[in-house]
């Protein structure tokens, strides 16, 4: 039971990375394309810091 504790908030620490990574990763072959980086790009890396905080904060608040 202990373990199921420890780890609440792990997933969506896991997704907010992916997010960031993803969003860079587009966001650099748009650039690379010549192409405009536009806003989505930056969105998707503020959801996932945004994810990433959350679910750091959710694993803090359970110790």
């Amino acid at each position: 039971m202990e373990n199921g504790m420890k780890n609440k908030g792990a997933i969506i620490k896991i997704f907010g990375v992916v997010l960031i990574i993803l969003g860079a990763l587009d966001s650099m072959l748009f650039w690379r394309a010549g192409l405009a980086v536009g806003d989505d790009f930056v969105l998707i890396i503020a959801s996932g810091v945004f994810l990433y905080l959350a679910g750091a904060i959710r694993h803090m608040s359970n110790r």
